[in-house]
């Protein structure tokens, strides 16, 4: 038993510098994503409140004239789909399409989000318990320089393995209220578009 033992300290132990280095990983991920996250934020207040304006005011017999009164096609994802579902000329299985499309595309974009959430608390807790071993052995024997700088690692990691988890899952949650907003526009869209076309 004892052989077994040490071998799972010696395993536990080797994982330290790995864990330490994906935590890295995650905090400078973390960071990008606030920046990103602020950059889409800024993005949608400037253009959303004249597109879903836009999107509110059409019927069956302004429809046409929509791609006009839009935004050029720019870096938000929402108008790029606008467009490209206005371009299909009212064809369901090229809508159908594209809105599975756009929630693919919004699944690849929470992504990043929903790792930094489940991998960064687990990676925080690895991080936390490995190097209490090394800790309690140092207590043990008096050293109490080798037990301060172990726990001084199992805090640091735990902190930033949180940080990266509450950034995933904050902006996890905003952006899939963002993407479910926008998906039933597209979807009240692509019904008006059937509406025209079955008209004519």
């Amino acid at each position: 038993m004892t052989y077994i033992s040490d071998f799972l300290f010696w395993i536990s132990t080797g994982l330290l510098v790995p864990v330490v280095i994906l935590l890295l990983i995650l905090f400078g991920r973390a960071l990008l994503l606030v920046g990103t996250f602020f950059g889409q934020y800024m993005n949608m207040r400037k253009m959303h409140s004249s597109v879903i304006g836009q999107l509110e005011e059409v019927t069956e017999g302004n429809i046409a004239s929509l791609a006009d009164r839009l935004p050029a096609k720019g870096q938000s994802m929402f108008l790029v789909y606008i467009h490209r579902m206005l371009d299909t000329g009212g064809s369901n299985a090229h809508i159908s399409r594209l809105l599975s499309q756009y929630e693919i595309a919004a699944e690849k974009d929470m992504g990043v989000s929903k790792t930094l959430s489940k991998l960064g608390p687990v990676l925080g807790l690895m991080g936390t318990l490995i190097p209490m071993g090394p800790a309690l052995v140092g207590l043990s024997t008096g050293d109490i320089a080798s037990m301060a700088y172990n726990m001084q690692v199992a805090f640091a990691t735990t902190v930033v393995g949180l940080f990266s988890g509450a950034v995933g899952t904050v902006t996890v949650q905003v952006k899939k209220r963002w993407y479910i907003q926008e998906l039933t526009q597209l979807e009240f869209l692509a019904e008006i578009m059937n509406k025209e076309k079955n008209k004519i």
